[in-house]
């Protein structure tokens, strides 16, 4: 069953209605067809219309889409020989981060990505891909994996943010989110990142912090969640879509600003409504990506990657 959001109502209604009326032909015998064709055409422009001008609210509401394709997703589908690698050899494996080594285009490749998971049991073992010290531990410890093998590593990106308990803080979330960036900017190998839902905070620079940053059209990447700037700049969560939009948090405004490298299409209604053809323009960008990093020695590599990231502080703020 399809999720619809709030702002695709007029839709939702118009899509019910055709469903219905191809219920009510088949056993009538009812030539309906054109008044679906009619309904169909309605629904499509309304579509084209509404996703035409999103507003950063609502597009923090199709990044967040319980239907859009998950890190899993791009795995199974992107990487073939998939092997994952579990732990971070100090204290526990997260499953809010997965990775291992795979193919990917018949590349040997490291591949890395947070996890929501995709209903209620999946979501508590992903921890809804918030992850603890340990899952960036272990990022950064394929990594390094990655460094001594020369392998290309490919990230994926779908998370509020790290998690932000207790027992996590005692073990040193913030050394090891910069830890997992200092191993990514350290990096002797191409790194290419791809933003494909939410993009919250450290959390997810710990594994964005490429050569290359893609960003699906409907994803976000902000320091903090609309949710969490409005409690904290207004002391009111229902600020949210006032937020979002002073956060310059959707791909167009970070395209713009030099903070990610390309914006990679969705299908009209977003990746939720066409999960294959959004594999495809991403596994196509990916390997653009790594095409144009190809021939880069290590010590290239690391000083235009440091450079990028300096230059975004002087694009931005200077």
């Amino acid at each position: 069953m399809r999720h619809f959001l709030e702002f695709e109502k007029p839709i939702a209604e118009l899509e019910g209605k055709i469903e219905e009326l191809r219920r009510m032909s088949e056993p009538d015998g009812i030539n309906i067809a054109d008044e679906v064709a009619r309904l169909t055409a309605v629904a499509d422009k309304q579509l084209r219309t509404t996703y035409a001008k999103l507003t950063p609210w609502q597009k923090t509401q199709v990044a967040r889409h319980p239907d859009r394709p998950k890190a899993q997703d791009y795995i199974d589908k992107l990487i073939t020989e998939f092997t994952p690698l579990a732990g971070d050899r100090a204290f526990a494996d997260d499953a809010a981060v997965l990775g291992g080594m795979g193919r990917f285009r018949g590349r040997p490749v490291v591949v890395l990505g947070t996890e929501k998971g995709t209903d209620t049991e999946s979501r508590v073992k992903h921890n809804f891909g918030m992850a603890r010290p340990e899952g960036y531990r272990k990022a950064r410890r394929l990594v390094e994996l990655a460094g001594r093998f020369k392998l290309p590593v490919l990230t994926f990106v779908d998370t509020s943010g790290a998690f932000p308990g207790i027992d996590a803080e005692a073990r040193g979330q913030a050394e090891a989110i910069a830890r997992s960036i200092e191993a990514c900017l350290e990096a002797p190998v191409p790194i290419v990142a791809t933003i494909i839902g939410e993009g919250g905070s450290g959390g997810a620079i710990a594994l964005a912090a490429g050569d290359r940053i893609l960003m699906l059209e409907h994803a976000i990447y902000s320091v903090i969640s609309p949710e969490g700037c409005a409690s904290i700049l207004w002391r009111d969560a229902a600020q949210a879509s006032v937020a979002a939009e002073a956060l310059r948090l959707t791909a167009e405004d970070l395209l713009r600003l030099k903070l990610i490298d390309q914006v990679v299409a969705e299908p009209l209604g977003g990746a939720q409504r066409d999960k294959p053809t959004t594999l495809h323009s991403v596994s196509l960008a990916i390997q653009e990506a790594l095409s144009g990093l190809s021939g880069m020695d290590a010590a290239t590599l690391r000083a235009k990657r440091r450079e990028k990231f300096l230059a975004m502080g002087r694009e931005t703020v200077g």
